[in-house]
């Protein structure tokens, strides 16, 4: 049993880059397929698909690299608000990841979402995590 899901999703995916795996599969659930698509949609992977078994599901992940010089496109996943100490942020207390360059994601009453949408929103919650 894992007692930090988002942590183990990030920790899988940074392990995989580093191994230079083009796919990756990773335990589902809801908020991770949720994240699956916010990092579809800013281009940092290539395809996903969520693949049902018995259990709760996987998620295959397909990494996305440069094509000349083989770096990933995800330079760094940082997790931000943990089990042991949640990091919450009000709308006009979002910092930038990377002076604008990453994104932030997070948990909010209208569900997941980057940092950008939540401020456009009006809308505070859970820091989850920087990537950039």
């Amino acid at each position: 049993m894992v007692t930090d899901p988002i942590a183990d999703f990030l920790t899988r995916i940074r392990n995989a880059q580093m191994a230079g795996h083009r796919i990756v599969d990773i335990p589902a659930s809801n908020l991770k397929k949720k994240m699956t698509e916010i990092l579809y949609d800013k281009g940092y992977i290539l395809k996903y698909k969520f693949e049902e078994d018995n259990k709760q599901g996987i998620i295959k992940i397909a990494l996305k690299y440069d094509v000349n010089t083989k770096v990933p496109a995800i330079r760094g996943l940082e997790r931000v608000s943990r089990p042991g100490l949640r990091q919450y942020a009000k709308p006009t207390e979002i910092k930038r990841v990377q002076n604008g360059l990453g994104i932030a994601i997070l948990s909010t009453s209208k569900g997941v979402m980057t940092d950008k949408e939540a401020k456009t929103n009006n809308i505070g919650g859970e820091v989850l995590c920087h990537i950039y």
